[in-house]
């Protein structure tokens, strides 16, 4: 049975001056998922302009199973996550939220 569409929301902080080899990193992984796993909706990559080593993922998956289960294990990931302590300060901060209300200006 497949679960409610949940956005999940990373936190990155590169290694300092690294910020950009972040971004790049991330934009390229970013344009795989969506291409591979049809689960992945939709993901969105910013920067904090006041703090150039922080990137934030806003991602919207059909489910929170389908992230943290075969999303995860996908030779892109694993490769991603083997080459990560390259670049960024530690592990992401990462969190899982469901849509309550969505008001959009029409």
């Amino acid at each position: 049975m497949q679960g409610f569409p949940v956005t999940v929301v990373i936190v990155y902080e590169t290694q300092p001056g690294k910020g950009e080899a972040g971004l790049v990193a991330l934009s390229a992984l970013v344009k795989t998922v969506v291409a591979e796993e049809p689960a992945c909706l939709g993901i969105t990559v910013s920067r904090d302009v006041s703090d150039p080593t922080r990137i934030l993922l806003t991602e919207e998956w059909a489910d929170q199973a389908s992230y943290v289960g075969p999303h995860m294990q996908t030779p892109h990931i694993q490769a991603f996550i083997r080459r990560a302590p390259e670049i960024f300060a530690g592990p992401p901060d990462i969190s899982f939220w469901e849509r309550r209300a969505d008001e959009r200006r029409g």
